[in-house]
């Protein structure tokens, strides 16, 4: 080397690192312990802190899965609650159609009803009129036919019956008459 240092300088010089290095060996390990027992506060609230927050974010991590739980959970009662409406819409529509066919039937019934009660009513009345004109050919035929034997001569009669006779003669026609 450059420099010829005496051998006991050397020694000196590493024998003053080694104590030095002892000495603060020792001195760590005792201000250590000194620590150990008096904590500084702000630590044990550091601590807590870092407590609190695991606590939080796992009650956080609950909640989440509770709140898409539930959101899901929202998503099936509304898509339910529009399937029950249109199933509603679609009855309503039904029943209006239902309502309107019916008061149409109804409708077709009492004009039916009508025409069938003016039918009956005018068969009635046929039938009346049918009577009364086969009561007449009845009587007329009856007249015909007495006539037709000589039972019943109107020129042949006395002159005081004469009258008589054709008077209920007129009376027996009017009763005979159709009424309308």
């Amino acid at each position: 080397m450059f420099v010829d240092f005496p051998q006991e300088l050397i020694l000196m010089t590493a024998g003053a690192f080694v104590l030095g290095w002892v000495l603060s060996m020792i001195s760590s390990a005792i201000g250590s312990k000194a620590k150990a027992r008096r904590r500084d506060p702000r630590d044990d609230r550091i601590r807590s802190l870092e407590a609190e927050l695991r606590i939080a974010q796992s009650e956080t991590d609950k909640v989440r899965t509770s709140l898409e739980e539930a959101e899901t959970a929202r998503d099936e009662a509304v898509e339910g609650n529009e399937k029950r409406d249109n199933v509603i819409s679609h009855q309503q529509t039904k029943i209006d159609d239902l309502k309107k066919d019916l008061t149409d039937s109804v409708k077709k019934t009492r004009e039916l009803r009508a025409e069938l009660q003016d039918r009956a009513t005018e068969n009635v009345k046929s039938e009346a009129k049918l009577r009364e004109v086969e009561t007449e050919l009845s009587v007329a035929q009856a007249s015909t036919d007495l006539i037709a034997t000589g039972v019943l001569d109107y020129a042949v009669a006395p002159d005081g019956e004469e009258g008589a006779n054709d008077q209920e003669g007129q009376d027996r026609h009017e009763d005979v008459q159709p009424t309308a």
